[in-house]
């Protein structure tokens, strides 16, 4: 964890829990964050473009280029998760509109560009639909032995999905281009495999109130007491503008998950995977080939494990199967808490 800042490109379709990974990246001092990919998935691409440029600007960051990714998948009709995520996608949370604009080229070339730009060395991290990695490795396959390391969070090994029985929600809105992403490692000859974290690892992850409130006692600020009894989005009282912005979209993911019979606690896919893309040693994985089922009628974006390798194909994932979710979240708030103890409170 310690030497030279390395160079990272995430691609996100924010979220909160995009929102989340962002926050750690931002505080990271081991991370150069060079470019940021939007991609459609929680709310469409225009919302995610512009929750990411607002971020950057609320966390006092400039220079990270932010692109525009595809509005569709390659192949099905965009669905979103405003239930999930909000009508904005940072739950109950809103920030003033971004000044800064996006780059000029797509996020496809964006992560093109990226690569180039710091071969052997780029470290890639997607917490959402893989349209625009697919679509990079159209136009660019060799970007598999370009990346220094790829983690994606996605898909759900021996485990239920959380969009349909069997399907994890970014492999469900894009499965084609998850296929693609597979099957370029399987063909590449890359001396790494992608770190997959699929829903049987991340929904170890669980922030609760109490753990919300030490981020914000690290970040040295007044923080917003939550529970299932208090009515539905009030608002963060935080006193430090970063914790604030945390706490009410959090506060929206707490009642999904409620509601949807989990208790009050959320699921932090997307910041395990920030995490990962910096210390992979905080997972534990198994090798396997991996492929996602396409023409399947009740079993179509599942991702399969072939463990016992009855397939006769070499391994193109390293899939996380094990994680220690206490380590992860001292990790995390001690992270963002230094970081946005550094911003100017409001």
């Amino acid at each position: 964890m310690s030497g030279a800042r390395q160079p990272v490109f995430v691609d996100v379709d924010t979220g909160v829990d995009d929102a989340m990974a962002l926050a750690y990246l931002f505080g990271s001092p081991d991370a150069e964050l060079v470019g940021i990919a939007s991609t459609a998935g929680n709310v469409g691409v225009h919302d995610v473009c512009r929750n990411n440029l607002a971020l950057l600007e609320l966390c006092g960051i400039t220079g990270v280029p932010v692109s525009m990714g595809a509005e569709v998948p390659l192949v099905e009709p965009l669905r979103t998760a405003e239930d999930t995520h909000g009508p904005q996608g940072l739950g109950y949370a809103r920030l003033p509109d971004p000044t800064a604009g996006l780059t000029d080229h797509d996020a496809a070339e964006a992560w093109v560009r990226a690569a180039h730009a710091h071969p052997g060395e780029l470290i890639g991290v997607a917490t959402g639909p893989l349209t625009n990695l697919a679509l990079a490795l159209r136009a660019e396959p060799a970007l598999p032995r370009l990346l220094r390391r790829l983690v994606i969070m996605g898909g759900a090994f021996d485990y239920r999905g959380n969009t349909t029985p069997v399907a994890e929600w970014n492999t469900s809105v894009d499965p084609e281009s998850a296929a693609e992403v597979f099957a370029a490692w399987s063909d590449s000859d890359a001396e790494h495999l992608p770190f997959v974290l699929g829903l049987n690892l991340t929904e170890n992850v669980a922030m609760t109130p109490d753990l919300l409130g030490r981020l914000a006692e690290a970040a040295g600020s007044s923080s917003t007491p939550m529970s299932v009894a208090d009515e539905r989005g009030t608002p963060s009282t935080a006193s430090n503008p970063l914790i604030r912005v945390l706490e009410d979209a959090m506060r929206f993911y707490f009642e999904f998950h409620h509601d949807q019979g989990e208790g009050y606690l959320a699921h932090l896919h997307d910041p395990l995977a920030a995490a990962v893309a910096l210390d992979t040693a905080l997972v534990r994985y198994r090798a396997a080939p991996v492929d996602v089922e396409l023409t399947g009628t009740l079993t179509r974006g599942m991702t399969i494990a072939d463990w016992s390798r009855r397939w006769g194909r070499e391994p193109n994932a390293l899939i996380g199967v094990e994680v220690d979710p206490a380590a992860f979240f001292e990790r995390f708030i001690a992270t963002v808490g230094a970081f946005a103890q550094q911003l100017p409170h409001s």
